[in-house]
């Protein structure tokens, strides 16, 4: 039988039973108790509603008096609150269906029962949807599942589900249907986002772990991204029936169309893996870079982060990390060594001038005392002589500019402080005898 045929009669019973259900639901309606358990759980609702308007100010007052509390707590205080009006709703419904449950027969609280299961299912999911940090993928999931429990508990699933799974086009011998495309949406979102769950729990783990390096914490936690979320993604596409034999020989075919087109993108993540397994950079390390100065915020599967003195951030592609030349300051120890030039007058000792230079280093905070500073003469000039003052700092990412300037303060206070004279270049005019000097007055 054409399939066009059976998918045309599928679809008028579907429809055919849809409507036997809502004339039926509407004619339920109609039914004194069935119309006040509707009011009831209207009455119910304006109550909750009202409940709620008093009781958040306070809530919220009190919630402003818990600073010390730990910040998952503080969120999940904060989602309570939202949905305060709700979860009156939902406490307040049930006592109802309990009391009437009680206190008359079964079916003057069936309506009112299954506004409590849906008050409930959809406050459930409401909370459940807020471990996903992606706004998108909650919206899917929350609202696709509210839509699905509420088809389930009115018992209208299977109705829907044929309906939907009628809706079908035929492409080669794939058969793809409204239905298999919400499976496959629901699927992967919530695989995805379980997966999202599992690496974030092990990444913090990972990164809390001081046995390993910060450039292999990186490098282990993209591999468990990758692997969680190609994981899900395949899995979602076998649950369905999707055939990844085609997909395997597509994927293929785009692979080799890719490595043409995006040669410099796949260059920079194949640079970054480099980086991040020989360990030559790592997030912490302060590097220069032509004229960027800075230190490693990140690193990222297409570039680095480094920010600056200035608070810029520099995106540096990876590939320029591996090809330029990079100058680490902490690559295997963070001692850094700084020189500085100087020059006294030819009238000043010069074995003083070393002892006064050196000791005025000492007195720079981040100079360190165990690697001590010396002083070489390294020329004589035409009007001084020259020295050059090398000392050692442990922290490089304080700053290179400030600490020598530091040190130049140290060196002007000690020579002003022990007469020692630092030459300038000096102009003297003379006239030569019998020669006139004329002056010319400007205008008024």
């Amino acid at each position: 039988m054409d399939p066009d045929v059976v998918s045309q009669q599928t679809l008028t019973e579907v429809f055919l039973d849809l409507y036997i259900w809502a004339e039926a639901f509407l004619s339920s309606l109609l039914r004194p108790w069935n119309a006040y358990q509707l009011f009831i759980a209207l009455g119910v609702f304006v109550a909750a509603h009202v409940l709620a308007a008093i009781i958040k100010p306070r809530m919220h007052d009190w919630m402003r008096t818990r600073e010390g509390w730990p910040k998952w707590r503080m969120r999940a205080l904060v989602v309570f609150h939202r949905r305060l009006r709700m979860v009156l709703f939902v406490i307040s419904i049930w006592i109802v269906v309990f009391v009437m449950r009680e206190v008359t027969w079964p079916s003057r609280s069936y309506l009112l029962a299954i506004v409590a299961n849906l008050a409930m299912a959809w406050l459930l999911i409401a909370f459940a949807t807020r471990l996903i940090k992606n706004a998108l993928m909650r919206g899917i999931v929350r609202y696709g599942a509210w839509i699905w429990v509420t088809l389930s508990i009115t018992g209208l699933a299977d109705q829907t589900q044929s309906l939907l799974d009628s809706a079908a086009i035929t492409i080669g011998e794939t058969r793809l249907s409204i239905w298999l495309v919400i499976q496959t949406v629901v699927i992967l979102a919530s695989l995805l986002t379980f997966a999202r769950l599992i690496s974030g729990s092990t990444a913090a783990t990972i990164r809390r772990n001081e046995d390993i390096s910060p450039s292999m914490q990186v490098l282990a936690i993209k591999f468990l991204q990758v692997a969680l979320f190609g994981t899900a993604f395949f899995m979602g596409l076998r649950i369905v029936g999707v055939d990844l034999t085609g997909l395997a020989v597509l994927s293929g075919a785009i692979g080799v169309g890719l490595g043409f087109g995006l040669q410099k993108v796949v260059s920079n993540l194949v640079s970054g893996i480099i980086i991040l397994l020989d360990k030559s950079i790592k997030p912490g390390d302060v590097i220069s870079l032509g004229d960027t100065f800075g230190w490693i915020n990140s690193l990222g599967a297409r570039y680095v982060s480094v920010v600056t003195r200035d608070g810029k951030e520099y995106l540096i592609p990876n590939e320029d990390l591996i090809t330029g030349q990079v100058v680490n300051w902490s690559h295997s120890n963070e001692f850094v060594r700084l020189d500085i030039y100087f020059g006294t007058a030819y009238g000043d000792d010069p074995h003083k001038v070393r002892d006064i230079a050196i000791k005025a280093a000492k007195s720079v905070d981040r100079v360190l005392s165990f690697k001590a500073p010396v002083c070489h003469i390294v020329g004589f000039g035409d009007s001084s002589v020259d020295y050059i003052l090398r000392f050692w700092i442990r922290d490089p990412t304080g700053g290179l500019t400030n600490i020598r300037g530091n040190v130049y303060l140290a060196l002007w206070d000690a020579f002003r402080e022990h007469g020692v004279s630092i030459p300038f270049p000096q102009r003297e005019v003379k006239v030569i005898e019998g020669s006139e000097l004329a002056t010319k007055s400007l205008p008024d």
